[in-house]
């Protein structure tokens, strides 16, 4: 087993597969992890000529908990601009549950315990 599959354990997979963890912050109730996408244009614009003009606003995220600690995932995406047309392109990530600022793993498991 890699550290790769230990992780995909621990966050959600499309983030060990799409984002690099570029730095964490530890205190004793609170972690956070930083991310940020992968220079990676997206599959589905394969076509396109794109060229990555840098990261959109970081947007932060609850998940599980990890260790009795509060987990909360800093994401950055990156917007791609189309040279061809121009125009930005972004992948549509659905990252948050709607209504929370929750992981949708995380406000599923939340849901059903209260039931």
């Amino acid at each position: 087993m890699t550290s790769i599959d230990l992780l995909k354990f621990m966050l959600p997979d499309f983030l060990v597969e799409h984002f690099e963890v570029v730095s964490a912050e530890n205190t004793e109730e609170i972690l956070h992890l930083y991310f940020e996408e992968k220079i990676t244009p997206p599959k589905e614009f394969n076509t396109l000529k794109l060229l990555s003009k840098g990261f959109q606003d970081e947007i932060i995220i609850q998940d599980f908990p990890l260790r009795g600690k509060l987990v909360y995932l800093h994401i950055k995406r990156l917007r791609w601009t189309n040279k061809s047309k121009g125009g930005i392109i972004k992948r549509d990530w659905v990252l948050v549950a709607k209504g929370t600022r929750m992981t949708e793993e995380f406000s599923a498991f939340l849901k059903e315990i209260n039931r």
